[in-house]
Order: C-alpha cells, then sequence, then structure tokens
C-alpha cells in the first residue's frame, strides 16, 4: 500500500516549534514532490507547503510568511515540515501527500497517497 506515516506532533505552547515528518511507505521520494496539508476543527483541509523533486518550495497562501519550512531528505524517504512561532490557530491535523503528475499543487485532487495525519495543538 503506497502512504505516508506522518508523525512529530503533540501538544505545545504559544510561541514554540515542532517538526514534523513524514516518511514514504511501499514507495521511493526520489521522484515525487511531496505537499504538507492541515486541517483544522471545523474546516476544510488547506495546501499548506510543497516541495519538488528538486529541491524546489512552494508555500500557499498565509503559510508564506517565514514560520514554516520544509525540506526532505531522500536517503530516508522522508519529508519534514518545520513550524516556529506556534499559534493557537495552528491546531489541525496536518497530512503529507504525494502528487501525482510530479507538478507541486495546492489543489489536493493532485495529490495521493494520503497518510493518516499527525494532530498538533497549540494551547496555553
Amino acid at each position: 500500500q503506497l502512504q505516508f506515516v506522518e508523525s512529530g506532533g503533540g501538544l505545545v505552547q504559544p510561541g514554540g516549534f515542532l517538526r514534523l515528518s513524514c516518511v514514504a511507505s511501499g514507495f521511493s521520494l526520489d521522484h515525487s514532490p511531496v505537499g504538507w496539508f492541515r486541517q483544522a476543527p471545523g474546516k476544510e483541509r488547506e495546501a499548506v507547503s510543497c516541495i519538488s523533486s528538486s529541491d524546489g518550495r512552494w508555500y500557499w497562501g498565509p503559510y508564506a510568511g517565514g514560520r514554516f519550512a520544509i525540506s526532505r531528505d531522500n536517503t530516508k524517504n522522508t519529508v519534514s515540515l518545520q513550524i516556529n512561532n506556534l499559534k493557537l490557530e495552528d491546531t489541525a491535523t496536518y497530512f503529507c501527500a504525494r502528487a501525482q503528475d510530479e507538478i507541486c499543487s495546492e489543489h489536493l485532487y493532485r495529490f495521493d497517497a494520503w497518510g493518516q495525519g499527525t494532530q498538533v495543538t497549540v494551547s496555553s
């Protein structure tokens, strides 16, 4: 089965940071763009960031302000997302997925191999 396994979430105070990881299972990431997405309670899932196979990086909409940093390590078949200066509104389940057509996009339908997500809760 082709999917990602996300980890690294948890409960953190405002202003803190987390490094989320997703490991690919059943396939190699070498030629695949990978996106990070999040779904806050009661809201639709939305795109946060994407990294191409050549290490190009995109941050969509409000996530382009510098608090989010995506990276990849093909030797570990892993893509990471670091979130700095966490805010209450960052509370969400974070998912990663693979772009089906080898192009980074903010459109969820262009991605597959979704993981189960990792929960990030920001609370004082």
